[in-house]
């Protein structure tokens, strides 16, 4: 059993990559990839704890994409964090998202949910800070009952405290991804609210600039569109990838390696995982 989804402290999760490590070899996982949101500044722990452990340790990132309807992030795995391109790209997210963050401080005091930087700082971890944290102080103040109820009311696209920020469109998220020697998935695909002929459309698209695979197994997709998904991988030559999106604490429900108890990704994408690496190196 394989997790190639995981969040640790450095974005929104609850466990730094030390704990991920440790968790992973009690649950009896063989490989456990970081693909924490738009920061490789865990990574070298993540190596770190996974030298002499049982469990193998993969590089990797998650990186969010414009999309007009729904949402798309990019996963980056076996990827180089010192890359000079993908360092500049990273630091170009990192100031969208600090403006975007003081956006939305404004909008949530100005509708009446009174929240200073403080409050935030007390629940983030060491790199990025997002909505999930807002919500997480929401919560704490008692102005929602859940982390849900912060978005669907308030800081979800199109909510009154939402606000837009910096994101590379899909295409250069996986030019940069292949530029750091990584190999490029896309995440959830069902996230992004499309049609299935205008998804399978865009999935082919992305393929032709590079994408390397799609998360197929996942902890919220329904059996019909995890086969759904094979088989577009197979139609089009990608790998079929998957993992949990373990964030911990942040949603207790979910299992790292299991998900929500019927999540299996096959050890062999790991193996085909490295394959496709291998020959992207080749060919660069």
């Amino acid at each position: 059993m394989i997790d190639l989804h995981t969040h640790s402290i450095y974005s929104d999760g609850t466990h730094t990559p030390t704990e991920l490590v440790a968790m992973a070899g009690e649950r009896g996982l063989r490989a456990l990839a970081l693909t924490d949101h738009d920061t490789v500044a865990g990574i070298g722990e993540l190596l770190a704890a996974g030298q002499g452990a049982a469990v193998e340790t993969v590089p990797g990132i998650e990186l969010s994409a414009e999309c007009g309807q729904g949402t798309m992030h990019i996963l980056g795995y076996y990827i180089d964090p010192a890359s000079p391109a993908l360092t500049a790209m990273l630091a170009k997210i990192r100031e969208g998202r600090a403006t975007r963050n003081v956006e939305i401080l404004k909008k949530l005091n100005r509708l009446g949910y009174v929240l200073r930087w403080s409050d935030l700082e007390k629940h983030t971890g060491k790199d990025v800070v997002g909505r999930p944290h807002f919500a997480e102080v929401l919560v704490e103040r008692g102005y929602v009952k859940s982390r849900k109820s912060a978005f669907d009311l308030l800081l979800a696209k199109g909510r009154p405290a939402y606000a837009e920020r910096y994101h590379c469109s899909a295409g250069e998220c996986i030019g940069f991804i292949r530029e750091a020697g990584g190999v490029a998935v896309l995440a959830h695909p069902a996230t992004i609210h499309l049609s299935d002929t205008k998804l399978r459309a865009l999935v082919g698209e992305l393929a032709g600039q590079g994408l390397g695979g799609i998360e197929a197994y996942y902890a919220e997709h329904r059996p019909e569109n995890r086969k759904k998904f094979i088989g577009w991988a197979e139609e089009l030559g990608l790998l079929c990838t998957g993992g949990s999106d373990f964030h911990g604490k942040n949603s207790p429900d979910l299992k790292l390696g299991t998900g929500f108890g019927q999540l299996r990704v096959p050890d062999e994408v790991l193996e085909q995982l490295k394959a496709r690496r291998d020959q992207s190196d080749t060919l660069r």
